[in-house]
This record gives structure tokens, C-alpha cells and sequence, in this order.
């Protein structure tokens, strides 16, 4: 088997992730863009392991630590989509903000102008926020 073949699979493959990842504004395209990246980097482990002819396989025992970390990652990485897009009503990244409070008086969350909230200004808005609910 040419090694040509899977490598530039995989190059297609990573280019189509990382596309995906600076493109998009949705939280899990870009988690299933990252998951894109990662099988690219294990279908290049894999072929290699193969083209050397390791007999310890090494190549495929890293793609088994590959798969199970990228497993461990997307469950997380939703698990956190989840949460943010119900505290914030959007999986927008682009619209998210470190852990600032969104403002509560209909301004433009991206907004520098503004100046950081208090303790206490934060305080009201979460109260605010929960008598509406």
C-alpha cells in the first residue's frame, strides 16, 4: 500500500476540521470539527504504523489513547455546550464572553463601552432573571 494515499486523506481530512473550527460560529460544529481533526491525526498513525511495519504497534496503541481521549472530550465538551446554552440561550461562539453576565438592561452584549459590573449589579440581574422564570 502507497503511503500517498491515506496521507493526503488525512491532510484533506485535517483541512476540513480546521476549516471547520475557524468558520464556524456553533459550538458543536466546531467540537465535530475538532473530532474531524483528530481522526485525521489517527488515520496518519495508523498508515504509518502500517508503512514501518512495527511490530509493536505503536501506531495503533496511540490511536486507541486517541480515540478514548477524543471520546472523554466531546462528552465534556457537550456536556459544557449544554449547560452554556441554557444559562445563556445560545450556542453562538462568537455571542460568548469569558463568564461575564449577560446584560439585563437590552444592551448589546458585545458592547465594550460599557464598564464592568459590580458585585452587586451582578447580584440583581441573576435575581432579576430568576422572578421572570
Amino acid at each position: 500500500m502507497h503511503l500517498a494515499y491515506p496521507a493526503v486523506l488525512a491532510v484533506l481530512l485535517f483541512c476540513t476540521g480546521l476549516y471547520g473550527v475557524l468558520a464556524r460560529r456553533n459550538a458543536i460544529l466546531v467540537l465535530m470539527s475538532v473530532e474531524l481533526m483528530l481522526n485525521a491525526v489517527n488515520l496518519n498513525l495508523v498508515a504509518f504504523d502500517v508503512w514501518l511495519r512495527d511490530t509493536l504497534h505503536a501506531g495503533q496503541a496511540l490511536t486507541l489513547f486517541t480515540i478514548a481521549i477524543a471520546a472523554a472530550e466531546i462528552g465534556i465538551g457537550l456536556a459544557i455546550v449544554l449547560l452554556v446554552h441554557r444559562n445563556r440561550g445560545t450556542a453562538d461562539v462568537d455571542k460568548l464572553r469569558d463568564l461575564a453576565d449577560p446584560p439585563s438592561d437590552g444592551q448589546d452584549p458585545m458592547d465594550d463601552s460599557m464598564a464592568a459590573p459590580t458585585d452587586n449589579d451582578a447580584d440583581q440581574a441573576r435575581r432579576a432573571r430568576r422572578q421572570t422564570a
